[in-house]
């Protein structure tokens, strides 16, 4: 009964003792008056000998491309949903065919530092770095039975989602006469050893992982996929070869709810039904996004999804109705987001 009473006025002292946090001798003092007393000054002048080019803003403000249509005048566009799968791990191991790489759950200005501290506690000296291209290439160094001296390059660039990062593993026996660094391994065993090496590292010092700022500017954290929206047409940008973007969004759909009824490579089509959330945290954003319904609008409805090349490194994804028709540009929207968040 006495702790009932104490905290019942406690309130009541703050609040008595607001003019004291807040007044013009306070704590907290409300210096608000000075704006609103300060005069307007003159346009700035630019002298003749300053060019006008040289002058740019401090926070540039980038271009918003990810625009949301509002099919009623009266009504405010909502919140796109965050989405992004399950990817919860830091660093994970992906593969696609004989290549593989490291996904970190960093930007690439954290991830390189770690990279160079995980050679450095390995004893392997660096022979050249970039940082603006984000590649570290080691020394030659002999390890235990192999018959000839070795050396890798590790390349740190952005990944597919924001603040991301990959790191791939390039292997090279000492060769006599090519000292360029080949296509493809030479020991595709040897490459896989030593990225699940450093993926470890990287796991075990994430949490006091430094910052390289040159390696921070030069390589964008804004990933490598943007949904775009024009009057016309929804779809998605995924800087990516055909045939990565192709493995990805195969295993994106089933995470996304979507179920792959059947699909053609050649022609770059899958042909999907949606489903709707499959669990209890997805139906707690999709309940507030349409209003508390059981069942998803959408749920049951197929579609068309083309994955279409423009360049050896971009494809674009749009959705269609099963037989070519169109779909209703807040469908599109609310279905390529979600399957946005889940393509790595």
């Amino acid at each position: 009964m006495n702790v009932f009473r104490r905290v019942a006025f406690a309130p009541v002292f703050l609040l008595a003792g607001c003019s004291w946090l807040t007044g013009p001798d306070g704590l907290f003092p409300d210096n608000t008056q000075h704006y609103r007393d300060s005069p307007e000054l003159n346009e700035l002048v630019i002298p003749p000998q300053v060019g006008e080019a040289r002058i740019e803003p401090i926070y540039p403000i980038p271009p918003v491309t990810n625009r949301v249509a509002v099919t009623d005048a009266n009504a405010a566009p909502r919140p796109a949903p965050l989405t992004s799968g399950a990817q919860t791990d830091s660093v994970r191991i992906q593969r696609l065919g004989d290549d593989s790489w490291a996904l970190v759950a960093v930007s690439p200005g954290q991830l390189w530092p770690q990279v160079r501290a995980f050679l450095t506690s390995s004893g392997v000296a660096v022979a050249a770095s970039d940082a603006s291209a984000g590649l570290i290439d080691t020394q030659y160094v002999t390890l235990t039975d192999r018959p000839l001296p070795t050396r890798f390059r590790f390349r740190v660039d952005t990944g597919v989602q924001r603040n991301t990062s990959e790191l791939h593993v390039l292997q090279q026996d000492k060769g006599v006469t090519n000292t360029d660094w080949p296509q493809s391994s030479d020991d595709l065993e040897l490459e896989s050893t030593m990225l699940r090496n450093v993926a470890q590292f990287i796991a075990n010092s994430a949490e006091a992982a430094p910052v390289s700022m040159i390696a921070d500017q030069a390589m964008s954290d804004s990933g490598r996929i943007t949904l775009e929206d024009s009057e016309e047409l929804t779809r998605l940008r995924l800087r990516l070869p055909f045939d990565r973007a192709w493995a990805s969004i195969s295993k994106a759909l089933p995470e996304s709810g979507f179920v792959i009824d059947d699909r053609n490579r050649s022609e770059g089509v899958f042909y999907v039904t949606f489903t709707g959330p499959q669990n209890q945290q997805e139906e707690g954003w999709f309940d507030w996004l349409w209003g508390g319904e059981e069942q998803h609008p959408m749920a049951g409805k197929q579609f068309l999804l083309n994955v279409k090349s423009a360049d050896d490194n971009l494809v674009f994804l749009t959705l269609e109705g099963p037989s070519g028709t169109e779909v209703e540009r807040r469908e599109q929207q609310v279905l390529l987001t979600i399957l946005k968040g889940n393509i790595n």
